[in-house]
């Protein structure tokens, strides 16, 4: 029965990444658009923002696939 609750956890984790996605998109459209209006502090938050979005849409999967494989492997 544990073993069912930590897959549905991991399931559940696999439509995180889509989001994070999206927002690495708005962040990266923003970005742009501030760099083209020249103020300094959004390019910053608007730069982070994409580089933090882009990096948790890319590790979420990575560890809950490494949280499966050590299920499985239990």
């Amino acid at each position: 029965m544990e073993l069912m609750s930590q897959s549905g956890l991991v399931y559940w984790l696999s439509f995180i990444p889509p989001l994070f996605f999206i927002s690495c998109f708005y962040f990266t459209l923003t970005f742009f658009q501030q760099l083209k209006v020249g103020d300094e502090t959004r390019i910053k938050k608007a730069k982070m923002g994409a580089i933090l979005s882009l990096i948790l849409a890319l590790f979420i999967p990575a560890i809950a696939q490494m949280i499966m494989f050590f299920l499985m492997m239990r």
